[in-house]
């Protein structure tokens, strides 16, 4: 029998999960471009749930977003509730500690909104020192909150635009 890369798999579920896709029907007619959908109040869950693979159920992470640079961002990803609570959380912390302080969160939101030269950063109101602000770049880049993007800029990387706000939108009460 042969042996498959987890890669592989991965690939297989997706095209998987594209397969039973709802193909859009010819016949409706195109929500007028810039409306909000107002057929159903959860027409993304509804949607979801047509996809479900296990009794377990999923989560999903959706966005179209349009950053403040003109960058724009189409986003989708999901995993199953199972695989996340069996998931080992505590090797989550340092990518979740990354953004739990003031002064990363200003920084990458500062980024998202196009400042994102280490000159510009460094200028940020309540920063501190040119090695404050390189330590807070450092924890930022590793945890893949921000990647550079060459001659002393960074950028937050297009996997992470969505999960970002997302995780912000969560943040929020």
């Amino acid at each position: 029998m042969k042996e498959t890369h987890p890669l592989e798999e991965k690939i297989d579920r997706i095209l998987e999960l594209l397969d039973r896709l709802p193909v859009p029907d010819a016949e409706a007619p195109a929500a007028p471009e810039g409306s909000a959908r107002t057929s159903a109040k959860f027409w993304a869950l509804e949607g979801l749930r047509a996809q479900l693979v296990d009794d377990s159920g999923e989560v999903m992470l959706v966005g179209a977003v349009a950053l403040p640079t003109g960058e724009t961002y189409d986003w989708q990803q999901s995993a199953s509730t199972a695989a996340l609570v069996d998931a080992d959380w505590p090797e989550l912390a340092d990518t979740i500690n990354a953004l739990g302080h003031p002064v990363r969160l200003a920084i990458v939101q500062a980024v998202v909104r196009g400042s994102g030269s280490t000159a510009e950063l460094a200028d940020l109101p309540g920063l501190g020192t040119t090695g404050q602000l390189h330590h807070h770049l450092r924890l930022l880049l590793a945890a893949g909150w921000l990647q550079s993007a060459g001659r002393g800029r960074y950028e937050v990387p297009a996997a992470r635009v969505v999960p970002l706000l997302i995780t912000l939108a969560a943040a929020a009460r």
